[in-house]
Protein backbone atom coordinates (compact mmCIF):
# COMPACT_ATOMS: atom_id res chain seq x y z
CA UNK A 1 0.00 0.00 0.00
CA UNK A 2 1.18 3.18 -1.01
CA UNK A 3 1.25 6.63 1.73
CA UNK A 4 1.31 10.00 1.04
CA UNK A 5 2.12 12.20 3.63
CA UNK A 6 2.57 16.50 4.42
CA UNK A 7 5.31 17.62 7.11
CA UNK A 8 8.37 19.48 6.10
CA UNK A 9 7.92 18.20 2.33
CA UNK A 10 5.63 16.10 0.08
CA UNK A 11 6.46 12.30 0.98
CA UNK A 12 5.71 9.25 -1.31
CA UNK A 13 6.52 5.88 0.87
CA UNK A 14 8.25 7.86 2.51
CA UNK A 15 11.03 9.30 0.06
CA UNK A 16 10.39 12.93 -0.29
CA UNK A 17 7.82 13.55 -3.42
CA UNK A 18 7.65 16.78 -5.96
CA UNK A 19 4.06 16.48 -7.22
CA UNK A 20 3.92 17.97 -11.32
CA UNK A 21 0.59 18.10 -11.97
CA UNK A 22 -1.92 19.72 -14.70
CA UNK A 23 -5.05 20.40 -14.27
CA UNK A 24 -7.71 18.39 -16.82
CA UNK A 25 -11.22 19.08 -15.76
CA UNK A 26 -13.59 15.74 -16.82
CA UNK A 27 -16.38 18.26 -17.06
CA UNK A 28 -15.19 20.04 -19.92
CA UNK A 29 -13.86 17.17 -21.79
CA UNK A 30 -16.14 14.65 -23.48
CA UNK A 31 -15.66 11.27 -22.02
CA UNK A 32 -14.37 9.62 -24.96
CA UNK A 33 -11.11 11.68 -25.10
CA UNK A 34 -10.58 11.63 -21.28
CA UNK A 35 -7.75 8.76 -21.73
CA UNK A 36 -6.33 10.87 -25.04
CA UNK A 37 -6.18 13.95 -22.31
CA UNK A 38 -4.85 12.11 -19.37
CA UNK A 39 -1.89 10.43 -21.83
CA UNK A 40 -0.32 13.47 -23.05
CA UNK A 41 -0.13 14.70 -19.37
CA UNK A 42 1.81 11.95 -18.70
CA UNK A 43 3.92 12.17 -21.97
CA UNK A 44 4.90 15.37 -20.78
CA UNK A 45 6.18 14.24 -17.44
CA UNK A 46 3.38 15.29 -15.31
CA UNK A 47 2.76 12.65 -12.32
CA UNK A 48 -0.24 13.97 -11.43
CA UNK A 49 -3.72 15.65 -12.72
CA UNK A 50 -5.92 17.75 -10.76
CA UNK A 51 -9.52 18.40 -11.62
CA UNK A 52 -12.07 20.46 -9.54
CA UNK A 53 -15.68 18.91 -8.89
CA UNK A 54 -18.75 21.12 -10.18
CA UNK A 55 -21.51 20.63 -7.64
CA UNK A 56 -24.02 21.52 -10.51
CA UNK A 57 -23.47 18.80 -12.30
CA UNK A 58 -23.44 16.08 -9.69
CA UNK A 59 -26.38 17.90 -8.25
CA UNK A 60 -28.13 19.65 -11.11
CA UNK A 61 -31.88 19.31 -9.28
CA UNK A 62 -31.89 19.40 -5.43
CA UNK A 63 -31.95 15.60 -4.27
CA UNK A 64 -30.88 14.55 -7.77
CA UNK A 65 -27.67 13.37 -8.19
CA UNK A 66 -25.63 12.27 -11.66
CA UNK A 67 -22.29 10.47 -11.67
CA UNK A 68 -23.20 8.66 -15.27
CA UNK A 69 -21.38 9.06 -18.73
CA UNK A 70 -19.41 12.74 -18.48
CA UNK A 71 -20.20 13.45 -15.04
CA UNK A 72 -18.40 9.49 -14.01
CA UNK A 73 -15.62 11.31 -12.02
CA UNK A 74 -15.04 8.16 -10.36
CA UNK A 75 -13.95 6.58 -14.58
CA UNK A 76 -11.94 9.64 -14.65
CA UNK A 77 -10.35 9.01 -11.86
CA UNK A 78 -9.31 5.00 -12.52
CA UNK A 79 -8.41 6.21 -15.82
CA UNK A 80 -5.71 8.47 -14.40
CA UNK A 81 -4.28 5.99 -12.14
CA UNK A 82 -4.46 3.40 -14.81
CA UNK A 83 -2.26 5.40 -16.70
CA UNK A 84 0.53 5.95 -14.02
CA UNK A 85 -0.98 9.71 -12.40
CA UNK A 86 -1.98 10.35 -8.65
CA UNK A 87 -4.83 13.18 -8.49
CA UNK A 88 -5.19 16.26 -6.39
CA UNK A 89 -9.40 16.58 -6.21
CA UNK A 90 -10.70 19.20 -5.34
CA UNK A 91 -14.53 18.67 -4.30
CA UNK A 92 -15.42 22.04 -2.81
CA UNK A 93 -19.17 23.48 -2.85
CA UNK A 94 -16.94 26.44 -4.96
CA UNK A 95 -14.84 25.97 -7.44
CA UNK A 96 -14.85 29.51 -9.10
CA UNK A 97 -13.28 27.77 -12.44
CA UNK A 98 -15.45 30.40 -14.55
CA UNK A 99 -17.72 28.09 -14.49
CA UNK A 100 -21.83 28.83 -13.97
CA UNK A 101 -21.92 29.65 -10.29
CA UNK A 102 -18.70 28.59 -9.54
CA UNK A 103 -20.03 25.00 -9.06
CA UNK A 104 -22.66 26.03 -6.67
CA UNK A 105 -26.41 24.55 -8.45
CA UNK A 106 -29.04 27.29 -8.82
CA UNK A 107 -31.67 25.88 -6.78
CA UNK A 108 -29.72 27.36 -3.59
CA UNK A 109 -31.03 30.54 -4.85
CA UNK A 110 -34.68 29.27 -4.29
CA UNK A 111 -33.17 29.82 -0.79
CA UNK A 112 -34.24 33.44 0.11
CA UNK A 113 -32.46 33.42 3.48
CA UNK A 114 -29.57 31.19 2.32
CA UNK A 115 -25.65 32.85 2.85
CA UNK A 116 -23.56 30.94 0.42
CA UNK A 117 -19.91 30.34 1.56
CA UNK A 118 -20.77 31.01 4.91
CA UNK A 119 -21.14 28.86 8.28
CA UNK A 120 -24.89 29.49 7.46
CA UNK A 121 -26.69 25.99 8.69
CA UNK A 122 -29.02 26.01 5.62
CA UNK A 123 -25.91 26.12 3.21
CA UNK A 124 -24.26 23.91 5.57
CA UNK A 125 -26.51 21.21 5.21
CA UNK A 126 -27.04 21.10 1.17
CA UNK A 127 -23.16 20.84 1.39
CA UNK A 128 -23.84 17.77 3.72
CA UNK A 129 -26.29 16.31 1.56
CA UNK A 130 -24.23 16.54 -1.22
CA UNK A 131 -21.12 15.15 0.30
CA UNK A 132 -22.94 12.29 1.26
CA UNK A 133 -23.31 11.08 -2.12
CA UNK A 134 -19.93 12.42 -3.34
CA UNK A 135 -17.53 11.59 -0.75
CA UNK A 136 -19.02 7.45 -1.38
CA UNK A 137 -17.81 7.95 -4.81
CA UNK A 138 -14.01 8.32 -4.37
CA UNK A 139 -13.34 7.29 -0.76
CA UNK A 140 -11.80 4.48 -2.04
CA UNK A 141 -9.85 5.90 -4.25
CA UNK A 142 -8.13 7.45 -1.91
CA UNK A 143 -4.12 6.54 -1.59
CA UNK A 144 -4.92 5.34 1.61
CA UNK A 145 -6.62 2.91 0.19
CA UNK A 146 -4.75 1.61 -3.09
CA UNK A 147 -6.05 4.60 -5.45
CA UNK A 148 -4.61 7.38 -6.70
CA UNK A 149 -6.07 10.34 -4.93
CA UNK A 150 -3.18 12.15 -2.51
CA UNK A 151 -5.05 15.11 -1.36
CA UNK A 152 -8.06 17.09 -1.60
CA UNK A 153 -8.93 20.42 -1.39
CA UNK A 154 -11.15 22.70 0.99
CA UNK A 155 -13.19 25.40 -0.37
CA UNK A 156 -11.37 27.19 -2.93
CA UNK A 157 -9.54 30.91 -2.83
CA UNK A 158 -11.84 31.60 0.01
CA UNK A 159 -9.60 33.79 1.09
CA UNK A 160 -10.62 36.21 -1.86
CA UNK A 161 -14.27 35.88 -0.72
CA UNK A 162 -14.27 36.05 3.87
CA UNK A 163 -12.69 34.60 6.18
CA UNK A 164 -15.57 32.67 8.38
CA UNK A 165 -12.82 29.93 10.18
CA UNK A 166 -16.24 28.50 11.43
CA UNK A 167 -17.17 27.51 8.06
CA UNK A 168 -13.92 26.06 6.91
CA UNK A 169 -13.39 23.64 9.36
CA UNK A 170 -17.00 22.82 9.13
CA UNK A 171 -15.96 21.86 5.81
CA UNK A 172 -13.09 19.73 6.72
CA UNK A 173 -15.03 17.88 9.23
CA UNK A 174 -17.46 17.20 6.69
CA UNK A 175 -14.63 15.45 4.55
CA UNK A 176 -12.80 13.71 7.50
CA UNK A 177 -16.56 12.50 8.69
CA UNK A 178 -17.19 10.71 5.04
CA UNK A 179 -14.00 8.99 5.02
CA UNK A 180 -11.53 11.46 3.51
CA UNK A 181 -7.96 10.79 4.83
CA UNK A 182 -5.55 12.34 2.69
CA UNK A 183 -3.97 15.15 3.38
CA UNK A 184 -6.01 18.71 2.80
CA UNK A 185 -5.32 21.35 1.29
CA UNK A 186 -6.33 24.98 0.52
CA UNK A 187 -5.32 27.87 -2.04
CA UNK A 188 -5.26 31.29 -2.08
CA UNK A 189 -3.89 33.98 -3.99
CA UNK A 190 -0.49 35.32 -2.12
CA UNK A 191 -2.12 39.14 -2.25
CA UNK A 192 -3.50 41.40 0.73
CA UNK A 193 -5.18 39.46 3.25
CA UNK A 194 -6.18 35.97 1.35
CA UNK A 195 -3.55 33.79 2.66
CA UNK A 196 -4.94 34.79 6.36
CA UNK A 197 -8.66 34.97 5.17
CA UNK A 198 -8.54 31.42 3.61
CA UNK A 199 -5.92 29.09 5.92
CA UNK A 200 -7.12 26.95 8.29
CA UNK A 201 -3.12 25.56 9.12
CA UNK A 202 -3.88 23.22 11.74
CA UNK A 203 -6.20 21.32 9.28
CA UNK A 204 -4.90 21.53 5.78
CA UNK A 205 -1.67 22.63 4.31
CA UNK A 206 -1.85 26.28 2.59
CA UNK A 207 -0.64 26.90 -1.04
CA UNK A 208 -0.74 29.35 -3.37
CA UNK A 209 -2.33 30.46 -6.81
CA UNK A 210 -0.62 32.88 -9.58
CA UNK A 211 0.68 33.44 -12.42
CA UNK A 212 4.75 35.11 -12.09
CA UNK A 213 7.04 36.04 -9.63
CA UNK A 214 7.10 32.93 -7.94
CA UNK A 215 10.41 33.40 -6.01
CA UNK A 216 8.40 36.40 -4.50
CA UNK A 217 5.65 34.49 -4.03
CA UNK A 218 6.93 31.78 -2.19
CA UNK A 219 8.98 33.48 -0.07
CA UNK A 220 5.59 34.79 1.20
CA UNK A 221 4.18 31.40 1.97
CA UNK A 222 7.50 30.31 3.27
CA UNK A 223 7.08 33.47 5.98
CA UNK A 224 3.16 32.39 6.33
CA UNK A 225 3.69 28.80 7.33
CA UNK A 226 6.18 29.88 9.76
CA UNK A 227 8.03 26.41 9.39
CA UNK A 228 9.34 24.05 7.01
CA UNK A 229 6.27 23.21 4.93
CA UNK A 230 6.11 22.12 1.27
CA UNK A 231 5.58 24.86 -0.95
CA UNK A 232 3.07 24.44 -3.77
CA UNK A 233 1.60 26.64 -6.50
CA UNK A 234 -1.87 25.05 -6.76
CA UNK A 235 -2.85 26.76 -9.99
CA UNK A 236 0.36 28.27 -11.60
CA UNK A 237 -2.14 30.24 -14.34
CA UNK A 238 -0.18 29.90 -17.70
CA UNK A 239 -2.87 31.80 -19.70
CA UNK A 240 -6.37 32.97 -19.58
CA UNK A 241 -9.79 33.10 -20.10
CA UNK A 242 -12.12 35.25 -22.69
CA UNK A 243 -15.09 37.06 -22.35
CA UNK A 244 -17.75 38.02 -24.84
CA UNK A 245 -16.28 40.96 -26.51
CA UNK A 246 -12.71 40.87 -25.71
CA UNK A 247 -10.87 42.45 -28.90
CA UNK A 248 -8.22 39.58 -28.45
CA UNK A 249 -7.86 36.12 -27.61
CA UNK A 250 -5.85 35.79 -24.21
CA UNK A 251 -2.48 34.51 -24.73
CA UNK A 252 0.92 34.41 -22.45
CA UNK A 253 4.55 34.13 -23.25
CA UNK A 254 5.97 30.74 -23.35
CA UNK A 255 8.94 32.16 -22.71
CA UNK A 256 8.04 34.09 -18.97
CA UNK A 257 5.94 30.82 -18.32
CA UNK A 258 8.94 28.34 -18.90
CA UNK A 259 11.11 30.67 -16.65
CA UNK A 260 8.41 30.38 -14.05
CA UNK A 261 7.78 26.77 -14.27
CA UNK A 262 11.51 26.17 -13.38
CA UNK A 263 11.14 28.62 -10.83
CA UNK A 264 8.88 26.95 -9.03
CA UNK A 265 10.31 23.57 -9.32
CA UNK A 266 13.18 24.59 -8.04
CA UNK A 267 12.14 25.55 -4.72
CA UNK A 268 8.64 23.63 -4.83
CA UNK A 269 5.81 21.76 -6.16
CA UNK A 270 3.26 22.35 -9.16
CA UNK A 271 -0.11 21.98 -10.70
CA UNK A 272 0.11 23.39 -13.85
CA UNK A 273 -3.64 25.16 -15.02
CA UNK A 274 -4.39 24.85 -17.14
CA UNK A 275 -3.09 21.97 -19.02
CA UNK A 276 -6.05 21.57 -20.88
CA UNK A 277 -8.96 23.67 -20.78
CA UNK A 278 -11.52 22.14 -22.68
CA UNK A 279 -14.87 23.75 -23.73
CA UNK A 280 -17.82 25.32 -21.47
CA UNK A 281 -20.15 23.36 -23.20
CA UNK A 282 -24.04 24.29 -23.56
CA UNK A 283 -24.66 27.08 -21.12
CA UNK A 284 -21.97 26.50 -18.42
CA UNK A 285 -19.71 29.14 -19.01
CA UNK A 286 -19.81 31.74 -15.88
CA UNK A 287 -19.21 35.54 -16.17
CA UNK A 288 -17.46 37.97 -13.38
CA UNK A 289 -18.61 41.41 -12.59
CA UNK A 290 -16.50 44.13 -11.99
CA UNK A 291 -17.28 47.26 -13.64
CA UNK A 292 -19.50 45.72 -16.39
CA UNK A 293 -21.09 41.77 -16.96
CA UNK A 294 -18.25 40.02 -18.65
CA UNK A 295 -19.88 35.62 -19.42
CA UNK A 296 -17.02 33.79 -20.62
CA UNK A 297 -16.45 32.21 -23.82
CA UNK A 298 -17.86 28.64 -25.17
CA UNK A 299 -13.78 27.59 -25.52
CA UNK A 300 -11.79 27.59 -21.89
CA UNK A 301 -8.89 27.16 -24.28
CA UNK A 302 -6.96 29.50 -21.84
CA UNK A 303 -4.02 28.89 -23.98
CA UNK A 304 -3.30 25.77 -22.33
CA UNK A 305 -0.59 23.35 -23.33
CA UNK A 306 -3.02 21.20 -24.81
CA UNK A 307 -5.43 23.59 -27.36
CA UNK A 308 -9.66 23.36 -26.76
CA UNK A 309 -9.04 20.01 -29.13
CA UNK A 310 -6.83 18.38 -27.39
CA UNK A 311 -3.57 19.06 -29.73
CA UNK A 312 -0.34 19.72 -28.34
CA UNK A 313 1.38 23.16 -28.75
CA UNK A 314 5.09 25.15 -28.52
CA UNK A 315 4.32 25.74 -25.20
CA UNK A 316 3.60 21.67 -24.11
CA UNK A 317 7.19 21.13 -25.78
CA UNK A 318 8.66 23.73 -23.81
CA UNK A 319 6.96 22.84 -20.68
CA UNK A 320 7.92 18.82 -21.51
CA UNK A 321 11.63 19.92 -21.43
CA UNK A 322 11.69 21.76 -17.97
CA UNK A 323 10.06 18.88 -16.52
CA UNK A 324 12.76 16.47 -18.33
CA UNK A 325 15.32 18.45 -15.68
CA UNK A 326 13.05 17.21 -12.57
CA UNK A 327 12.20 13.89 -14.13
CA UNK A 328 12.44 10.92 -16.57
CA UNK A 329 9.73 11.84 -19.55
CA UNK A 330 7.90 8.61 -20.12
CA UNK A 331 7.61 7.28 -23.57
CA UNK A 332 4.17 4.98 -24.97
CA UNK A 333 2.28 5.70 -27.90
CA UNK A 334 -1.23 7.31 -27.43
CA UNK A 335 -3.85 5.16 -27.15
CA UNK A 336 -7.18 7.19 -28.93
CA UNK A 337 -6.92 7.93 -32.67
CA UNK A 338 -8.36 11.90 -33.25
CA UNK A 339 -8.90 12.98 -36.62
CA UNK A 340 -10.31 16.49 -38.21
CA UNK A 341 -12.65 16.49 -40.96
CA UNK A 342 -14.12 18.87 -43.52
CA UNK A 343 -17.81 18.39 -43.99
CA UNK A 344 -18.30 21.13 -46.19
CA UNK A 345 -21.44 23.45 -46.80
CA UNK A 346 -24.75 22.42 -46.08
CA UNK A 347 -28.18 24.16 -46.42
CA UNK A 348 -30.79 24.69 -43.78
CA UNK A 349 -33.42 22.40 -43.93
CA UNK A 350 -36.11 24.18 -41.85
CA UNK A 351 -36.41 27.15 -40.13
CA UNK A 352 -39.64 28.05 -37.50
CA UNK A 353 -39.80 31.23 -35.20
CA UNK A 354 -39.48 31.35 -31.74
CA UNK A 355 -43.24 32.89 -31.38
CA UNK A 356 -44.79 30.49 -33.56
CA UNK A 357 -43.51 27.11 -31.64
CA UNK A 358 -43.84 28.33 -28.23
CA UNK A 359 -46.33 26.62 -27.04
CA UNK A 360 -44.77 23.01 -28.35
CA UNK A 361 -42.02 23.55 -26.38
CA UNK A 362 -42.84 25.47 -23.12
CA UNK A 363 -46.38 25.18 -20.52
CA UNK A 364 -47.15 28.79 -19.79
CA UNK A 365 -47.07 29.56 -16.30
CA UNK A 366 -50.06 32.44 -15.02
CA UNK A 367 -48.45 34.75 -12.49
CA UNK A 368 -49.97 38.31 -11.65
CA UNK A 369 -46.26 39.56 -11.09
CA UNK A 370 -43.05 38.68 -13.13
CA UNK A 371 -41.06 35.96 -11.11
CA UNK A 372 -37.48 34.72 -12.11
CA UNK A 373 -36.12 31.89 -13.48
CA UNK A 374 -35.28 30.03 -10.07
CA UNK A 375 -38.94 30.60 -9.08
CA UNK A 376 -39.94 29.03 -11.42
CA UNK A 377 -37.18 25.74 -10.83
CA UNK A 378 -35.28 27.01 -13.96
CA UNK A 379 -31.70 26.60 -13.88
CA UNK A 380 -30.34 28.17 -17.20
CA UNK A 381 -31.46 28.98 -20.75
CA UNK A 382 -34.25 31.82 -21.75
CA UNK A 383 -37.47 32.72 -20.30
CA UNK A 384 -40.09 34.41 -22.16
CA UNK A 385 -42.88 37.11 -20.34
CA UNK A 386 -45.89 38.05 -22.00
CA UNK A 387 -48.40 40.41 -21.19
CA UNK A 388 -51.56 42.33 -22.78
CA UNK A 389 -50.56 46.19 -22.40
CA UNK A 390 -53.49 47.84 -23.80
CA UNK A 391 -54.51 50.42 -26.76
CA UNK A 392 -52.25 52.26 -28.80
CA UNK A 393 -50.48 55.03 -27.34
CA UNK A 394 -47.06 56.69 -25.87
CA UNK A 395 -45.21 54.63 -23.43
CA UNK A 396 -43.29 57.51 -21.68
CA UNK A 397 -41.71 55.65 -19.19
CA UNK A 398 -40.88 51.36 -19.83
CA UNK A 399 -38.33 49.45 -17.09
CA UNK A 400 -37.27 46.37 -16.07
CA UNK A 401 -36.75 45.83 -12.81
CA UNK A 402 -34.27 43.65 -11.36
CA UNK A 403 -33.62 41.66 -14.55
CA UNK A 404 -30.67 39.69 -15.79
CA UNK A 405 -28.89 39.52 -18.02
CA UNK A 406 -30.04 40.48 -21.90
CA UNK A 407 -33.57 41.28 -22.78
CA UNK A 408 -35.22 41.44 -26.40
CA UNK A 409 -38.37 43.93 -25.94
CA UNK A 410 -41.40 42.99 -28.44
CA UNK A 411 -44.61 44.59 -28.95
CA UNK A 412 -46.83 42.42 -31.24
CA UNK A 413 -43.97 40.13 -31.68
CA UNK A 414 -41.60 42.62 -33.59
CA UNK A 415 -38.50 43.59 -31.98
CA UNK A 416 -38.69 47.17 -30.35
CA UNK A 417 -35.25 46.89 -28.52
CA UNK A 418 -32.11 44.54 -26.79
CA UNK A 419 -31.10 45.98 -23.68
CA UNK A 420 -28.09 44.10 -21.90
CA UNK A 421 -26.65 44.59 -18.59
CA UNK A 422 -26.18 47.97 -17.33
CA UNK A 423 -28.74 48.97 -19.96
CA UNK A 424 -31.33 47.41 -18.36
CA UNK A 425 -33.38 49.68 -16.32
CA UNK A 426 -32.95 52.65 -17.87
CA UNK A 427 -35.83 54.30 -19.08
CA UNK A 428 -37.69 54.29 -22.63
CA UNK A 429 -40.09 55.40 -24.57
CA UNK A 430 -42.42 53.44 -26.84
CA UNK A 431 -45.34 54.47 -29.30
CA UNK A 432 -48.26 51.52 -29.61
CA UNK A 433 -49.89 51.38 -33.26
CA UNK A 434 -52.42 48.85 -32.64
CA UNK A 435 -55.78 49.13 -31.47
CA UNK A 436 -54.61 45.67 -29.19
CA UNK A 437 -50.74 45.68 -28.14
CA UNK A 438 -48.59 42.29 -26.72
CA UNK A 439 -45.53 43.01 -24.75
CA UNK A 440 -43.28 40.01 -25.23
CA UNK A 441 -39.60 39.88 -23.26
CA UNK A 442 -37.01 37.25 -23.57
CA UNK A 443 -34.12 37.22 -21.04
CA UNK A 444 -31.10 35.28 -21.47
CA UNK A 445 -29.15 33.74 -18.17
CA UNK A 446 -25.87 34.63 -19.62
CA UNK A 447 -23.91 32.50 -17.15
CA UNK A 448 -24.51 33.43 -13.31
CA UNK A 449 -21.31 35.25 -11.67
CA UNK A 450 -18.95 32.59 -10.77
CA UNK A 451 -16.23 34.81 -8.45
CA UNK A 452 -16.59 37.42 -6.12
CA UNK A 453 -19.51 39.94 -4.19
CA UNK A 454 -22.07 39.64 -7.11
CA UNK A 455 -22.51 35.82 -6.44
CA UNK A 456 -25.22 36.86 -3.81
CA UNK A 457 -27.39 38.45 -6.28
CA UNK A 458 -27.82 35.51 -9.32
CA UNK A 459 -31.68 35.44 -10.03
CA UNK A 460 -31.98 35.29 -13.74
CA UNK A 461 -35.09 36.75 -15.55
CA UNK A 462 -36.77 39.71 -14.45
CA UNK A 463 -37.35 39.28 -10.54
CA UNK A 464 -39.05 42.61 -9.66
CA UNK A 465 -40.93 43.74 -12.53
CA UNK A 466 -41.72 45.69 -15.76
CA UNK A 467 -43.03 49.46 -15.15
CA UNK A 468 -45.34 51.07 -17.89
CA UNK A 469 -45.95 54.66 -17.45
CA UNK A 470 -44.44 54.65 -13.71
CA UNK A 471 -46.30 51.44 -12.51
CA UNK A 472 -45.97 47.71 -12.42
CA UNK A 473 -47.32 45.86 -15.21
CA UNK A 474 -49.71 42.96 -13.88
CA UNK A 475 -51.15 39.37 -15.42
CA UNK A 476 -48.28 37.76 -17.18
CA UNK A 477 -48.23 34.29 -18.90
CA UNK A 478 -44.65 32.74 -18.24
CA UNK A 479 -43.02 30.24 -20.59
CA UNK A 480 -39.61 29.12 -19.16
CA UNK A 481 -37.03 27.97 -22.14
CA UNK A 482 -34.53 26.30 -20.47
CA UNK A 483 -33.74 24.69 -24.31
CA UNK A 484 -32.58 21.10 -22.76
CA UNK A 485 -34.77 19.44 -24.87
CA UNK A 486 -35.57 20.78 -28.43
CA UNK A 487 -37.46 17.82 -29.82
CA UNK A 488 -40.67 19.60 -29.86
CA UNK A 489 -39.82 22.32 -31.49
CA UNK A 490 -42.44 22.51 -34.85
CA UNK A 491 -40.93 23.00 -37.90
CA UNK A 492 -44.16 22.64 -39.82
CA UNK A 493 -45.11 26.35 -38.51
CA UNK A 494 -43.82 29.17 -39.74
CA UNK A 495 -40.72 31.53 -40.06
CA UNK A 496 -41.11 35.26 -39.63
CA UNK A 497 -37.97 37.16 -40.65
CA UNK A 498 -36.53 39.54 -37.66
CA UNK A 499 -37.71 36.88 -35.19
CA UNK A 500 -35.69 34.28 -32.79
CA UNK A 501 -35.94 31.01 -34.62
CA UNK A 502 -34.82 27.38 -34.51
CA UNK A 503 -32.76 26.43 -37.98
CA UNK A 504 -32.18 22.61 -38.42
CA UNK A 505 -29.94 21.04 -40.76
CA UNK A 506 -28.83 17.23 -41.77
CA UNK A 507 -25.47 15.96 -41.59
CA UNK A 508 -24.65 12.66 -43.73
CA UNK A 509 -21.67 11.46 -42.19
CA UNK A 510 -19.48 8.06 -43.32
CA UNK A 511 -16.72 8.83 -40.68
CA UNK A 512 -17.28 10.66 -37.73
CA UNK A 513 -13.82 12.97 -36.81
CA UNK A 514 -13.62 16.43 -34.72
CA UNK A 515 -14.84 19.44 -37.08
CA UNK A 516 -15.59 23.15 -36.19
CA UNK A 517 -18.94 24.47 -36.81
CA UNK A 518 -18.75 28.42 -38.75
CA UNK A 519 -21.85 30.11 -38.06
CA UNK A 520 -20.93 33.13 -40.07
CA UNK A 521 -24.41 35.17 -41.17
CA UNK A 522 -26.03 34.31 -37.73
CA UNK A 523 -25.42 36.60 -34.82
CA UNK A 524 -26.41 35.06 -31.30
CA UNK A 525 -27.22 32.06 -29.76
CA UNK A 526 -26.33 28.08 -29.53
CA UNK A 527 -25.76 24.66 -31.13
CA UNK A 528 -27.53 21.46 -30.55
CA UNK A 529 -25.48 18.38 -32.33
CA UNK A 530 -27.88 15.59 -32.23
CA UNK A 531 -29.30 16.42 -29.23
CA UNK A 532 -26.26 17.75 -27.16
CA UNK A 533 -25.58 21.60 -26.74
CA UNK A 534 -22.33 22.70 -27.76
CA UNK A 535 -22.61 25.53 -26.33
CA UNK A 536 -23.42 29.24 -26.85
CA UNK A 537 -21.55 31.74 -30.07
CA UNK A 538 -21.68 35.61 -30.43
CA UNK A 539 -20.88 37.02 -33.75
CA UNK A 540 -19.11 39.84 -31.39
CA UNK A 541 -16.06 37.25 -30.94
CA UNK A 542 -13.38 36.66 -30.15
CA UNK A 543 -14.30 33.04 -30.61
CA UNK A 544 -16.08 32.60 -34.02
CA UNK A 545 -16.03 28.77 -34.48
CA UNK A 546 -17.57 26.30 -31.96
CA UNK A 547 -15.71 23.18 -31.61
CA UNK A 548 -17.48 19.61 -31.99
CA UNK A 549 -15.74 16.28 -31.11
CA UNK A 550 -16.11 13.63 -33.45
CA UNK A 551 -17.71 11.42 -30.99
CA UNK A 552 -21.02 13.63 -31.02
CA UNK A 553 -21.50 12.78 -34.27
CA UNK A 554 -22.31 9.90 -35.45
CA UNK A 555 -22.26 7.39 -38.97
CA UNK A 556 -25.15 8.60 -41.12
CA UNK A 557 -27.78 10.93 -40.10
CA UNK A 558 -26.97 13.60 -38.06
CA UNK A 559 -28.93 16.28 -36.90
CA UNK A 560 -27.71 20.31 -36.33
CA UNK A 561 -30.25 22.60 -34.72
CA UNK A 562 -29.22 26.77 -33.92
CA UNK A 563 -31.62 28.99 -32.16
CA UNK A 564 -30.75 32.55 -32.51
CA UNK A 565 -32.13 35.40 -30.90
CA UNK A 566 -31.26 37.88 -32.61
CA UNK A 567 -33.02 37.76 -35.80
CA UNK A 568 -29.52 37.64 -37.56
CA UNK A 569 -29.49 34.35 -39.49
CA UNK A 570 -27.47 32.55 -42.69
CA UNK A 571 -29.27 30.08 -44.96
CA UNK A 572 -26.09 27.69 -44.77
CA UNK A 573 -23.58 26.58 -41.95
CA UNK A 574 -19.91 24.98 -42.78
CA UNK A 575 -18.04 22.07 -41.07
CA UNK A 576 -14.30 22.62 -41.51
CA UNK A 577 -11.67 21.11 -39.80
CA UNK A 578 -10.09 24.39 -38.78
CA UNK A 579 -10.91 26.80 -35.97
CA UNK A 580 -11.17 30.23 -36.72
CA UNK A 581 -7.60 31.57 -35.33
CA UNK A 582 -8.20 34.69 -33.09
CA UNK A 583 -5.98 37.20 -32.63
CA UNK A 584 -3.42 37.49 -29.55
CA UNK A 585 -2.55 39.12 -27.04
CA UNK A 586 1.02 38.26 -26.88
CA UNK A 587 3.30 37.61 -30.16
CA UNK A 588 6.07 35.37 -29.44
Amino acid sequence: METFEVTDDFYLNGKPFKVISGSIHYFRVVADYWRDRLEKLRLMGCNTVETYVPWNKHEPKKGSYDFSANQNLRHFIELAQEIGLYVILRPSPYICAEWEFGGLPYWLLREPLIKIRFSDQLFLKYVANYFDHLLPQVADLQITHGGPIIMMQVENEYGAYGNDKVYMRELAGLMRKGGIDVPLVTSDGPWHDMLLNGSIQDLALPTINCGSQIAEHFQTLRQFHGQKKPLMVMEFWIGWFDAWGDKIHHTSSTTDATRELEDILNEGSVNIYMFHGGTNFGFTNGSNYYEKLSPDVTSYDYDALLTEWGDTTAKYEAFQKVIGQFTDIPVFPLSTEIKKASFGQFDVRERVSLFETLETISNPVTSPYTVAMEDLDQEYGYIYYKSKIGKNRDIEDFRLISCMDRAHIFINQQLEMIQYDQEIGQKQSLTLTEEKNELGILVENMGRVNYSTHMNHQYKGIKDGVIINGAFQSDWEIYTLPMDDLSAVDYSKDYHEGQPSFSRFEIPIDQPADTFIDLTGFGKGFVMVNGFNIGRFWKIGPQKRLYIPGPLLKVGHNEIVIFESDGEISDHITLTDAPLLMPKAVEE
